[in-house]
């Protein structure tokens, strides 16, 4: 049952993202509308494949590389409906969902069979560690999302070309506050996401730090948020230098994910997938 959900959720935010895509084409109000409420239908039926998923496993469905790529998509869509909801800016998913609609593709080519839980993910906090780093990176896609926003607003307006572009994007201090406030939540939640997985690590290996590239990379990401968090805070860093910033952190986290995982051997391997 989880698979019907989940391939019904994929076909909404495919619809959504045309929609999303169509409104900062047109703009017309009704488009962001009709977007807006068929990706939030659509994570509706994203939250029932993953509650069916944990119902009919038994645990935490982040254990494969499927159900890691649709538990992140799933993080990003309600970050997404979230971040619209307070900062009413609607031109985010049409940056957002086509990063989630990607996620859900890939997913789907994969299989999708539920395995026993490996003895070593059988722990108390094999759940907090994958939930705070997801949700930690999650926000980090919004965060790039805002920056790669920033850094095509900045350029329209250093050439002097106003246009369409120009008007379809939010203002340049709206796009900084708002990369700034995602990054205060974000660099916690990826603080907390290592903690707990450093806690796991002792309990699965015996040790909290091993080296694995996994581990290793993580740190490289946490210390590239941790310098752009600093920046910001010590000498209120902000333009084009910190959007860029923004985004080579964010290809870092889709590394972290997805390239340690499939390229390099170590304890973090995916399997069964």
């Amino acid at each position: 049952m989880n698979i019907h959900f989940f391939k019904f959720a994929s076909f909404l935010y495919l619809f959504g993202t045309l929609a999303y895509l169509s409104y900062i084409i047109f703009l017309k109000d009704t488009l962001s509308k009709i977007a807006v409420a068929v990706v939030s239908i659509g994570f509706a039926f994203h939250t029932l494949a993953l509650l069916t998923r944990y119902i009919e496993a038994g645990y935490t469905p982040v254990t494969n590389l499927y159900e890691s790529l649709s538990f992140f998509a799933w993080m990003i869509i309600g970050i997404l409906l979230i971040a619209s909801l307070k900062y009413k800016v609607k031109v985010l998913g049409s940056f957002l969902t086509p990063i989630a609609l990607i996620l859900m593709l890939f997913a789907l080519a994969l299989p999708k069979e539920i395995f026993p839980l490996a003895p070593v993910l059988k722990s108390f906090w094999h759940p907090f560690h994958v939930i705070f780093a997801f949700l930690g990176n999650a926000i980090f896609t919004l965060t790039f999302c805002c920056g790669v926003m920033y850094l095509i607003q900045e350029h329209q307006l250093k050439s002097k070309r106003i246009g369409a572009i120009t008007k379809r994007l939010p203002p340049l201090n709206l796009l900084d506050d708002l990369r700034y406030q995602s990054l205060k939540f974000g660099f916690p939640l990826l603080t907390l996401g290592i903690i707990t997985g450093a806690v796991w690590a002792e309990y699965a290996w015996g040790r909290y730090w091993n080296w694995d590239p996994k581990e290793t990379w993580s740190l490289i990401t946490w210390l590239l948020y941790a310098a752009l968090l600093h920046q910001r805070l010590t000498v209120g860093w902000r333009g084009r230098k910190a959007a860029i910033m923004a985004v080579v952190g964010f290809l870092a986290v889709l590394f972290t994910f997805l390239g340690v995982n499939l390229i390099l051997p170590g304890l973090h391997a995916y399997s069964n997938w």
